[in-house]
This record gives C-alpha cells, structure tokens and sequence, in this order.
C-alpha cells in the first residue's frame, strides 16, 4: 500500500523536519533559559506540537497571513519571522519583534504575513477572517490561516467568525490544535462530545480531524484547504490532534496540572512528530551524519539569537508611551 508519505518531494519533508527542529530546539532553549531566571516573560512552550506549524505553513506563500495565539513560537518559526527577533522580544529588548513590548505572546512579522498574536483565547480568529475579507475584496489571492487551540472552540468569537467565513466563502484555514487541555482541563471535562472536526463541518466548511503529529498528513490537508481558498471555495477546518509535552505555561514537564496528565504523558513521547519525519527521511537514504550537521547547524543559530538578545538594549523610555495612542505615522 502507498502511503501519503510516499507522495511527498523529499526536499519538502526535509524542508519541514527542518522546521520542526528548529521549533523544538528554540523551544528547549527557551525552557532552560526559563528555569535560569533569564527569561522573565510568560512562555508557553510548543514542544511537541511542531508538526501542525511546519505543515500548515510550508503549504503557503510568503505573502499568506498567520494569526495565532499565546503559544505560537512555532508559528512565527515556521512562518520564517526572524529568529533573533523574536528571541530578543522575548527577553524584552527594544529591538524584538515587537519592540520589546509584548514579549512571548504577542508576536509580529509583518515582512512575512505575521500580523498577530495575543494571548486572549480565539481574539485573532475575527482578525484572520477580517484578514480574510480584505483579500477576497481586493482579489488578491492570499489565504488568511487562524491558529487556536481547542478551548477556543468554546468561545463566541470562533462561532461567529466561522459563520461569516462560510456564508462569505472567504480564503481561510481555521487550525485547531487540539492538544486536549484548555490550561488545565482535559476536553471531555469542558465538552460532553469529542467532535471538534464536526462543530466546523456544522458551520459549512470543509473539516477534517487529523493526526497532528503527522506532518505530511498536515501538509497534504493544508495544501487542499489552501487550493480551495484560493479557488474561491470558502474556508477549511483542520483538527489537528496533538499533545503538549510542557506545562500550560513555563517549562514543566507538566507537573502543574496533575497526575491524569502525567500518565498521559509517556503514550505521546513515542509519537514525537520530529522523531516520524526523521525516520521517514532515514528510510529514503539521509545519512545520519547529515542529521547530525544540520542540528549543529541550528543549535548555533539559536545560541546567536541568545547571545543577540542578551547584548540588545531594552526599550528606550522616552519611547514609552508610543503606541498606546494612535498617531499620524506612528503604525
């Protein structure tokens, strides 16, 4: 039997292991950087999640939008925003992503078709599908893609903004990463039916439930939701069923949310998504050693964004209240 990876380029699936590295290797640094005091901001780490942002994302263009949330390190990682900023953003320095003044969650790269993250759940939904409006308005062809996780599901925003996405057919991808936890309670804690892919089939989109740890899976998926945009076919939903390997928040290895979680735990750790496309790439010939250079290779650009970050300089105070109140060509 042929599988769907069988139908991927291999420079592709190398291209999104790459990604997927990258996300986790930044990721534990920032957790170690945490625990050493270094990093002060609130973190929420994606470890493990990194399938469903190096899919999705290798199936767009530059000039495509990404919105996300308070856990979108890897969003930004492999939408391509730049490394250095978003470590010095996270160390609050004035030259971060967004200058210093929205540390961890708050994430943007304009250059690249990132215009937003916030921490309030499902608060950029409505942006991506504004997003979304503009671009059939002007014909322009770009796909507007809203990252959430599952207890976003559960929030007004998400089931107006899907409503008009459908009834309008706008150029969205609606990405539920469904890591089973919203903060601390499990799904069927919150929900009486596991059937996320269901809700946004109900809202007349294209839905699909998915192994999130699977990245051809993801970017097979989003390339067909991506294509339906573009063609004028309205708005995709992909439930990406994943699992985060820290805390909530910070770098636990979930020590904060009980012992259910904790057993949970060590049935996902084989199912790392980096591991899969790794193995895949070894079937097809990669030789070991090149795994090897290339995550050499990335543990020392991640060490520069350190290093860039730490020798930055925080915001300035005379700038302080720049951006609080609107001002003629201060956007």
């Amino acid at each position: 039997m042929t599988s769907s990876a069988d139908q991927i380029d291999t420079d592709l699936l190398r291209k999104m292991y790459e990604s997927m590295l990258l996300i986790r290797i930044f990721e534990e640094r920032v957790a170690e950087l945490v625990t050493e005091g270094r990093v002060k901001t609130p973190c929420h780490l994606y470890i493990g999640q990194e399938a469903i942002a190096s899919g999705v994302c290798a199936a767009l263009e530059k000039e495509d939008y990404v919105w996300g949330g308070h856990r979108s390190h890897g969003h930004y990682l492999a939408k391509g925003g730049q490394l250095n900023l978003m470590m010095a953003e996270i160390f609050g320095k004035g030259n971060g992503c967004s200058k210093g003044r929205g540390g961890s969650m708050h994430l943007f790269a304009r250059e690249v078709g990132i215009l937003g993250t916030v921490p309030l759940v499902s608060a950029t939904i409505p942006l991506a599908v504004g997003a979304g409006l503009a671009s059939k308005v002007r014909s322009d062809g770009r796909v507007s893609v809203a990252f959430f996780g599952d207890g976003a599901m559960e929030e007004g925003p998400f089931h107006e903004s899907a409503n008009f996405a459908a009834l309008y057919k706008l150029p969205i991808l609606f990405v539920c990463e469904n890591n089973y936890y919203a903060s601390h309670m499990q799904l069927l804690e919150r929900r009486s039916l596991d059937n996320l892919a269901k809700v946004g089939e109900a809202h007349g989109m294209s839905a699909v439930s998915l192994d999130g740890n699977d990245v051809v899976a993801i970017y097979r998926a989003a390339a067909e939701g991506v294509a339906r945009g573009r063609d004028g076919a309205g708005p995709t939903f992909l439930e990406c069923r994943t699992y985060r390997w820290r805390g909530h928040v910070g770098p636990s290895w979930d020590m904060d949310v009980g012992v259910l979680r904790k057993d949970e735990l060590k049935d996902w750790l084989p199912k790392d998504p980096v591991a899969r496309a790794r193995t895949l790439l070894l079937e097809r010939g990669l030789p070991a050693g090149e795994f090897e250079r290339v995550e050499a290779a990335i543990h020392s650009v991640v060490e520069d964004a350190v290093a860039f970050a730490i020798e930055s300089s925080a915001p300035a105070e005379i700038g302080l209240l720049d951006h609080v109140y609107y001002s003629a060509g201060n956007f």
